[in-house]
């Protein structure tokens, strides 16, 4: 092999592909995260189910209907019913220390970027959620899923707040702040996301002025649906962290490296069959490689040890075929 001379272009070249390779592989924090997100499809529908029971037991559909049809009659002066998908929810089953009857509370949000805390308004971690829920989605956009992630720890700045506004744009955020109104919370995914999760209240008031009373079992398995999917972003975390940890190191050792076969060497090492000449055969942006299409075809290209010659060459053509389209 020619002692061709690693460059800048062709340590991104190996970056970005070592990189993609890390973020598919299927390690323990990788799975624990999607088993994270999959809990937490099955929790949000089985918890909102009781909170619609719940709801509906302080405002009773045959009292929604009556006040709609009062509506329908006298118009916005009785336009007191409202669909939200946020509840402060309480329970006054315990007693403090003197032996009083205590209230416990809190709101919960049943929307995509429902708060994980408590809070009526949406936070990082709300985003943070948001984008790792629907990570692949977004990359497909074009999009970085993990920049809050990746940017754990570190003060706001150009570039993350750049991402963060892409991914809740392709999502579909609404821009207003104002969550508590069912017309405007969003449109696209946000939209499609929040849709199953509206319950009819009554009250022309934001919901903190109205505690709904739940007994404290069901308030528990609130509480307990809210840390199912608060894991979601801790777990999406640790995943990332364990990525970024690799690629760190990965960034060291290219920059050591003065020749492209040290780069190949390594590659191999990791179990990534790179050849010289797929590298030199990419353009400068070194896109070709990458494509998803090209790459998953030359990969399983890679593992079938049982081919022909003539389907290698088959598979071959096809590939470059592709490469040029």
């Amino acid at each position: 092999m020619s002692k061709i001379r690693m460059n800048t272009e062709y340590r991104n070249k190996f970056y970005n592909r070592i990189k993609d390779v890390f973020e598919k592989e299927e390690t323990q924090e990788q799975q624990a995260f999607l088993q994270a997100r999959e809990n937490f499809n099955t929790a949000q529908k089985y918890v909102f189910d009781l909170a619609k029971e719940v709801v509906e037991r302080s405002y009773p559909k045959e009292d929604v209907a009556i006040l709609r049809t009062f509506k329908k009659k006298y118009g916005d002066p009785c336009d007191v019913v409202a669909k939200d998908k946020c509840f402060y929810f309480a329970h006054k089953e315990d007693v403090n220390d003197e032996g009083e009857e205590k209230t416990t509370q809190s709101h919960f949000d049943f929307g995509l970027y429902g708060n994980l805390n408590g809070s009526e308004y949406s936070s990082e971690d709300t985003e943070h959620f948001a984008h790792a829920y629907f990570r692949e989605e977004l990359k497909a956009k074009g999009c970085n899923p993990d920049i809050i992630a990746q940017q754990s720890g570190k003060d706001s700045n150009p570039h993350k707040t750049k991402h963060v506004d892409m991914c809740n744009k392709a999502l579909g955020k609404s821009t207003s702040g104002n969550y508590h109104n069912s017309d405007d919370n969003g449109i696209g995914l946000t939209k499609d996301f929040n849709a199953p999760f509206y319950a009819d209240v009554i009250g022309t008031s934001y919901c903190r002025s109205r505690a709904i009373a739940c007994t404290k079992d069901e308030y528990q398995q609130f509480e307990e649906w809210r840390m199912i999917k608060a894991k979601v972003v801790s777990t999406h975390q640790t995943w990332i962290n364990s990525i970024m940890k690799q690629c760190d190191q990965l960034k060291i050792g290219l920059k050591a490296y003065r020749y492209l076969s040290e780069g190949i060497e390594l590659a191999s090492e990791l179990g990534i069959k790179l050849d010289e000449a797929e590298l030199i055969k990419t353009n400068s942006t070194g896109l070709t490689i990458y494509n998803p299409t090209n790459l998953a075809n030359m990969i399983k290209g890679m593992k079938n040890k049982e081919q022909t010659r003539e389907q290698k060459i088959y598979e071959r053509m096809k590939y470059e075929k592709e490469s040029v389209n």
